[in-house]
């Protein structure tokens, strides 16, 4: 393995690419990487057939969105040349058929660049409303915050398409960032998300994942450090109804040492078929001593007829680190709080609802957003409004 920047530990960042079964080794050629055919680990809880061609040979020449941009004051927001300097800059290398058929058809880049030391409360907001699914259309994102900033992302997705994009995101030195990615997609959309995040020394990256709609969801989320002190934090909020397929995957790289990581995802499931996929890696570097990781993945079954799988994965070259773990759990309603709840003259149907509510809260409390918390409060009840829960099966 290489270490760069500096010979002590310290001060070290480890860039040497790795390779395993959960992340194959990237190329931006198309023909390095064959139609999947659902037995590669990483597409083995994809349904394929489902992909409308994405995987294959299918054009990604579409264009039936319409989009809003809203950006804050001081910031950025434009379509710029595909040979933009800041294209690939984060280090994302694909490592599925998707996202490199995506990268080579992307003839132009959105970059949102947030200035060095700017620090704002308001937010910068692009919203993307697909008006059709019959043709595929590629995207390519990339989203920089200069040094020493502070600023807010929210990209939201609605109507329906079909759609391959890549993310990139660039945390300056000292900065703090917090994107925000809202699926609330029609239920025919079909959608595959590759992100990547380079985050700076004693930077600061919050990343949110909110899927609601879509026949067929799959982000792949991944982030490395470009110093030590960083930090991030992943959050995700899933909904499944009948038929929904959503997955995400996820892959934190501490390259640096005394860096950070914390992941937290809750989804909850409901109607017959609906299949919700979270798997969860972190690698410790050699180099990477003294770092912090936990992640977790809470599922909440409410209905018979679906499937929640989840697989988290830790992997540790070093053993002087501060702490470790990670955590799993896929159940029913909690009876402890149905009978607490209904012994206090609350109707079962209500209670139900609230314990999902109260599932939820502190996620989104933590999104730090206030103006998606009554959103997102609301979208859950629509949620839960789609199947009335009148008890669970045995």
């Amino acid at each position: 393995m290489t270490v760069v920047d500096t010979p002590a530990v310290a001060g070290a960042v480890e860039t040497t690419k790795i390779s395993s079964h959960l992340h194959p080794e990237g190329s931006f050629d198309v023909a390095d990487h064959p139609v999947p055919t659902g037995r590669e680990e990483i597409w083995r809880f994809t349904p394929l057939k489902r992909l409308r061609g994405l995987h294959q040979e299918v054009p990604l020449d579409g264009g039936s969105f319409k989009v809003d941009v809203q950006p804050a004051a001081g910031v950025t927001a434009e379509s710029v040349a595909a040979d933009h300097e800041l294209r690939g800059a984060s280090g994302l290398v694909p490592h599925d058929r998707i996202s490199a058929r995506a990268w080579a058809a992307s003839d132009a880049v959105f970059l949102v660049d947030v200035p060095a030391e700017l620090a704002t409360d308001e937010v910068t907001t692009i919203a993307l409303s697909g008006t059709g699914n019959e043709v595929a259309s590629a995207g390519h994102l990339v989203i920089r915050a200069g040094n020493f900033s502070r600023s807010t992302v929210v990209v939201r997705f609605e109507g329906t398409a079909t759609f391959a994009e890549n993310v990139e995101i660039l945390v300056g030195d000292s900065a703090d960032l917090t994107v925000v990615y809202l699926q609330d997609w029609a239920d025919d959309a079909v959608h595959h998300s590759t992100q990547h995040a380079k985050v700076g020394r004693d930077a600061t990256l919050k990343h949110v994942a909110i899927s609601f709609g879509g026949d067929v969801v799959r982000n792949d989320t991944t982030a490395e450090y470009a110093g030590p002190g960083g930090s991030v934090e992943m959050l995700g909020l899933y909904f499944a109804d009948e038929g929904q397929h959503i997955e995400h995957r996820l892959f934190v790289d501490h390259t640096a040492p005394n860096t950070k990581s914390h992941v937290t995802y809750k989804g909850a499931l409901q109607g017959e078929g609906a299949h919700t996929v979270w798997i969860g890696n972190v690698l410790i570097r050699k180099v990477a001593e003294g770092i912090e990781t936990y992640e977790e993945n809470r599922n909440l079954v409410l209905t018979d007829g679906c499937q929640a799988d989840s697989v988290p994965n830790l992997e540790i070259e070093t053993g002087e680190i501060e702490g470790a773990g990670h955590a799993s759990a896929t159940g029913r309603f909690d009876d402890e709080q149905l009978f607490y709840l209904r012994s206090r003259g609350i109707e079962e149907d209500e209670a139900r609802r609230l314990v999902v509510h109260g599932f939820f809260n502190d996620l989104i409390r933590k999104i730090g957003v206030p103006e998606l918390e009554d959103k997102l409060t609301s979208t859950v009840e629509t949620e839960l409004a789609k199947n009335v829960l009148k008890g669970l099966p045995a």
